[in-house]
């Protein structure tokens, strides 16, 4: 079987995620050396930024305070600026937000690994997400899928960046639990990058309902309710079918071509 139409109707295990995840980052070259030596290194320029965000990341998620440290993350953020000012790329550094994206790496395989799996990830699936450039695509996908809600948010002076730029910046990391996050995750990266924008248009449509009878939807979408991976990834599946061949075309492309 395909193992990404395995990924999308059994999931990842617990013990072989990291591996999987990996060989869909297509991540080959793992080298102790070249990671220790950019640790070695020590605080990059954007250390004081990286520190100031990393004891929040996952603050109240106690499977993850279990699992991963403070200094963890500092030391692959880190490592991970020093590496980019050794290969140029493109404008890309750290953000807010990359905080919460390596997480998950940490959470599913070692530090070293998580190192080189996040550092592909930004750099090869997605380097537009680390730059201010997503072109409203959201708005215009929630548009043509569902112009009702589309229609009630925007006479309620919402746009996408007003209530789901979080999630579109974190891949849904900001939303627990990080064990559906992680489901959401094996679909998206055996299926594209883009799902990531389907995916919080589906969010949006399991609170439907809500949204459009409230008066004040924006307290319905400070805090997003927790994830429901069956049910995103279903509702996921629909929308494809329905958007237009171009608006799909942009969609896969919005990660990572400018064009």
């Amino acid at each position: 079987m395909d193992i990404r139409v395995y990924l999308l109707s059994k999931g990842a295990t617990l013990e072989d995620r990291g591996k999987v995840w990996k060989l869909l980052l297509r991540v080959k070259d793992v080298s102790a050396t070249s990671y220790m030596s950019l640790v070695a290194r020590g605080p990059s320029p954007m250390h004081e930024k990286i520190r100031n965000d990393a004891f929040r990341t996952l603050a109240t998620d106690e499977q993850f305070l279990e699992n991963v440290t403070e200094d963890m993350l500092i030391r692959v953020l880190n490592a991970f600026i020093w590496l980019k000012t050794s290969f140029p790329s493109g404008g890309i550094t750290y953000v807010q937000g990359m905080n919460v994206l390596v997480a998950p790496f940490l959470m599913t395989m070692p530090e070293m690994d998580a190192f080189y799996a996040f550092s592909n990830f930004i750099w090869k699936f997605c380097p537009l997400y680390v730059q201010p450039n997503l072109k409203g695509l959201l708005d215009r996908c929630l548009k043509i899928l569902d112009p009702q809600l589309y229609y009630s948010l925007l006479n309620k002076g919402l746009s996408a960046n007003m209530y789901a730029l979080p999630s579109m910046l974190t891949f849904c990391a900001c939303t627990p639990p990080l064990d559906e996050l992680f489901k959401l995750w094996d679909a998206m990266f055996a299926f594209g990058i883009h799902l990531n924008i389907l995916f919080i248009i589906a969010q949006l449509a399991l609170i439907r309902s809500d949204l459009l009878s409230s008066s004040s939807p924006m307290k319905l979408l400070r805090k997003f309710p927790n994830l429901e991976a069956a049910s995103i990834v279903k509702i996921t599946r629909s929308c494809i079918k329905n958007l237009p061949p171009e608006l799909y075309d942009q969609l896969v492309r919005h990660a990572s071509d400018e064009t």
